[in-house]
This record gives C-alpha cells, sequence and structure tokens, in this order.
C-alpha cells in the first residue's frame, strides 16, 4: 500500500518532510541563514536564496539593504535586472548606466541608474573584478541553438525567460525584461569593436555586494553568458544573502565622487523627499 492512499496517510506524510530541505530552496525564515559575512546579524537578514544552473531568484527589498551576490563555485554568472519597487516603470537603464559613469567596466563604487537618471543600487564592494555590461542575456532561440533546447521549462532555460518568470510573480510580463548586467564574467572591448569574452575573472567565493538606494525588485537568472564558447551549459551555484543596513547620504564619499554620480544621487534624494511613500524613514 502506498503511504498517501489515504487523505489522512498523505497529509501524515506531507507533514514529515516539514523538516526537509535542499540546497536550492530560500532559508525561511532568513534570519535562520548561517555562514554570513562578517560583522551581519542574522537578525538583519532579509533574503537568503542558493540558486543552481539555470536558476532564478526575484524579491523587492527595501531602501538601504545590501545584496549580496557569491560565486560559490567560481563559474556562475548572475544576470541581473533591477527595478524602482513602488514604481516598476522605472526600471534599469544600462546604457545610461556605462554613458553617464564614462565607463563600460563596472566595479566598486559603480551605479546602477534607472531609465529616469536615479540610483537604484551602488556597488558597495566587489572581489570578482570582472562583470558585463554591454552584452545582455540569452533567449530561448539561442539556447535551442546551441544546447538543442531553450524553453523556459527544459533543461537548458534561458536568461530572458527566468527574468519573465521572476516578473510574473510581481505583476510584470515579458514588455517588462529590460537589459541586464551580467555579474561574474568579463567582457572586453577590442581596439576594433569587437567583443571579447573573458569569462570568470574571480575565484569560488568571489561577491558583489549591491546597495538598495530606492525600493527595489531584483531579479537574477544564472545561465550562462550569451557569450560562452563552452559547448555544455556551464553555471555553478551562486548565493543571494541580504540584509539591512542604510542607503548612501550627503555624508558619503560615494555621492560626490563625480559629477554625475551627485546629480544621480540628487535625482534619487528629489523623489524621496516628493513622494512619502517611497522617502519613509528618510
Amino acid at each position: 500500500m502506498s503511504e498517501t492512499a489515504t487523505p489522512e496517510e498523505a497529509r501524515a506524510h506531507a507533514r514529515a518532510q516539514a523538516a526537509a530541505s535542499t540546497w536550492d530552496q530560500a532559508t525561511i525564515p532568513a534570519t535562520a541563514a548561517v555562514d554570513l559575512p562578517a560583522g551581519v546579524d542574522a537578525a538583519r537578514v532579509v533574503w537568503d536564496e542558493t540558486i543552481g544552473a539555470g536558476g532564478y531568484a526575484a524579491r523587492a527589498v527595501a531602501r538601504g539593504t545590501v545584496v549580496r551576490l557569491t560565486d560559490l563555485g567560481g563559474d556562475a554568472c548572475a544576470n541581473v535586472v533591477v527595478y524602482n519597487a513602488r514604481r516598476p516603470i522605472e526600471r534599469l537603464n544600462v546604457a545610461d548606466t556605462v554613458k553617464v559613469q564614462w565607463q563600460a567596466y563596472l566595479g566598486t563604487g559603480a551605479l546602477l541608474l534607472s531609465d529616469m537618471g536615479r540610483v537604484l543600487m551602488s556597488i558597495r564592494a566587489d572581489t570578482a573584478g570582472g562583470h558585463d555590461a554591454l552584452c545582455g542575456a540569452s533567449n530561448a532561440a539561442r539556447n535551442a541553438a546551441k544546447y538543442g533546447s531553450g524553453g523556459v521549462h527544459g533543461p537548458y532555460p534561458d536568461a530572458r525567460d527566468r527574468f519573465a518568470v521572476g516578473l510574473a510573480k510581481h505583476g510584470l510580463d515579458r514588455r517588462d525584461v529590460v537589459p541586464n548586467v551580467n555579474f561574474f564574467k568579463s567582457v572586453r572591448v577590442d581596439p576594433d569593436g569587437g567583443l571579447r569574452f573573458e569569462g570568470s575573472r574571480g575565484a569560488a567565493g568571489a561577491h558583489v555586494e549591491l546597495l538598495a538606494e530606492l525600493p527595489v525588485l531584483v531579479v537574477v537568472a544564472n545561465t550562462p553568458h550569451v557569450l560562452d564558447p563552452r559547448p555544455d551549459y556551464t553555471a555553478t551555484e551562486l548565493r543571494i544573502t541580504a540584509w539591512s543596513d542604510a542607503a548612501t547620504t550627503r555624508r558619503d564619499p560615494r555621492w560626490s565622487s563625480s559629477p554625475e554620480a551627485e546629480r544621480a544621487f540628487l535625482n534619487t534624494e528629489d523623489l524621496l523627499r516628493s513622494d512619502p511613500e517611497i522617502g519613509a524613514g528618510l
């Protein structure tokens, strides 16, 4: 006889799984997370999750939250898009992020700018030293041509479809998918304008810390980089850990690190002061 042959047996079986867990599920509650960064109290943790190859995660976090992405195996590719959680019509603009800051190679101190000239997140720390803001994300057709399958629920899901699934859980849809940043994968522009894929530049355990300067929705897909030449679908585990902290203020050197950064932070401050809901606690 099956252990779930009757409703009573099925209920008992289901409840017996309560203590079971797998490495690729979110820590619930987040305050139960372990192996945290030095100085981070578990009571401040609001999100802890590990995603494997083809996995995704989406979470809205408050202004002042640090979102740490850790490349556990040294070969993750964190495809990331970001939205104003309160007004998601405002979202990451990679072209402006690169153009306004006169820098295509993002690292510590760089800002992730919105299409309205505000700072969505800033890069507070970076031990990887190589991130791509030029190439965007994979799609189903490209994955099907390279791996033999590209569907969102197949063995080789693409990043754009994973973004769409994550956004759907927050009331958005495929048309809201925008160009992204690929953390932990480096691409360089050669003198002739060609794009050269350098792959991972950080070792296992490398991390990037993104500080939310507004309430933001962060969507992450861990899928192979669109220019990765390897024939196998390769991406090692990616850990996402977020905790409450403080957003950048006028006293922080990042605020006035450049005329462009100061203008972006002033634009952000203006929104916070003009909208009581978004600026609560300013």
